[in-house]
């Protein structure tokens, strides 16, 4: 039951992978969470914070994209170098603003559209090495993995940065996000080579995202995992209506939101650290599917619920549903992806997992809005199950998919 660890004890490159990314994840989230509370410090506006988001998401749609046709370009590893380099290289550039004392939040977003800008660079590369480090087999573990790594992070991070700010200073979090970056660049520099591999007819040809994107457009299982990902994050999204429904529901506070926002990732690290039976599963389109309508369910009964504990203990469910998705999603994308196009479908990837919960927060609020918010999540939730049932439907060779054989 609990994680596979042989593509640690296997691959060394691997290992020290996923070693430097779970601790730059850490200090990524430090640093989200020191320029949120400096922004706010800054400024004393709620609204500056939110743009914090809106200067990395656009980044991260338009260079996920571009990002996904670099890394079918050039060597995998010297991109993933170069882009982790520039996000060293911005933490020791927000350590210095901080030391020199300059206050101007302008700076602080450019930095972080930066930051984005780098982070969807380095994505591509770094998911797409992964096939080239393991075997097949080991693809489901490896992504387990991989999220117990971004989990961790979301999770370990924040909490690190509120304790080192309010000790030491926005400075001292800056400079440990610089130091952990240095893990990453160890791991990227001790990679091989990562060339990608070209067919005959496509050897000579510079990589372009609208071949990605017609490839994508052929293949109906690849599509899918896009689209049941889609039918969670858009219709069944509930993170918007936290802070309300801490109020109205459970007569909480900002305490009770931060129960229901680490609720989620609790339940998604918890996923990762008893992934072991994931290997053994075969079909893995039905496992996508059941693991989307797991989350929809689980996400409409917890908008049903008026006592916390039980609120909390849905959520949870339902990140680990999500972590199951992920898992199938990603080894589909890896195992049945040309490796000259790997690169551009972890771009297309980035987008959605960008966009789409923010899609869903402006939904979910909108019809909180115009109904309830009760409504407005048991609803999402079960429209989600309907829609991934629909897809299913629809295409029934996604859920007959064979992870010994794949097919895009």
């Amino acid at each position: 039951m609990f994680a596979d660890l042989t593509p640690l004890r296997t691959s060394p490159d691997y290992r020290r992978l996923w070693f430097g990314n779970t601790v730059s994840w850490a200090g990524q989230g430090m640093t989200a969470l020191a320029v949120s509370l400096q922004v706010y410090d800054l400024t004393g506006s709620a609204f500056s914070v939110g743009l914090i988001g809106a200067c990395s998401l656009v980044p991260l749609v338009v260079f996920g994209l571009y990002g996904g046709a670099v890394a079918d370009t050039v060597d995998r590893r010297k991109l993933g170098l170069a882009s982790a380099f520039g996000s060293f290289l911005l933490s020791v550039l927000l350590v210095g603003v901080t030391v020199a004392g300059v206050e101007q939040v302008g700076l602080l977003y450019g930095i972080v559209a930066l930051q984005a800008v780098c982070f969807a660079l380095n994505s591509p590369a770094r998911s797409s090495m992964i096939a080239r480090l393991l075997p097949a087999e080991q693809l489901p573990a490896a992504n387990a993995l991989n999220s117990m790594t971004s989990t961790t992070g979301s999770l370990v991070g924040p909490m690190l940065g509120g304790l080192i700010v309010g000790w030491w200073g926005y400075r001292a979090a800056y400079g440990v996000d610089a130091v952990t970056f240095t893990a990453a660049l160890y791991a990227m520099w001790r990679l091989p080579a990562m060339l990608p591999e070209r067919g005959e007819d496509t050897g000579r040809k510079r990589a372009s995202v609208l071949d990605g994107l017609r490839f994508l457009g052929t293949r109906p299982n690849l599509r899918m995992t896009f689209l049941s990902d889609m039918c969670a994050m858009v219709l069944a999204q509930p993170r918007a209506l936290f802070p309300v429904v801490a109020v109205l529901w459970y007569g909480g506070d900002a305490k009770t939101t931060g129960l229901l926002v680490a609720a989620p990732a609790l339940g998604a690290l918890l996923g990762g650290v008893f992934s072991g039976w994931l290997g053994s599963v075969r079909r893995h389109g039905l496992a996508v599917l059941v693991a989307v309508g797991c989350w929809g369910a689980a996400v409409a009964v917890f908008g049903l619920t008026r006592q916390l504990w039980l609120g909390l203990v849905f959520l949870a469910l339902a990140g680990a549903a999500d972590t199951t998705s992920m898992v199938f999603r990603n080894t589909m994308l890896q195992a049945a992806v040309p490796d000259e196009l790997r690169g551009r479908l972890q771009g297309v990837f980035i987008v959605v997992v960008a966009g789409g919960p923010r899609l869903g927060d402006f939904l979910a609020g909108s019809a909180a809005d115009l109904t309830s918010p009760g409504f407005a999540v048991t609803g999402g939730g079960v429209a989600c199950v309907i829609a991934v049932a629909l897809l299913g439907l629809r295409w029934r060779g996604f859920a007959r998919y064979d992870a010994r054989h794949p097919e895009p």
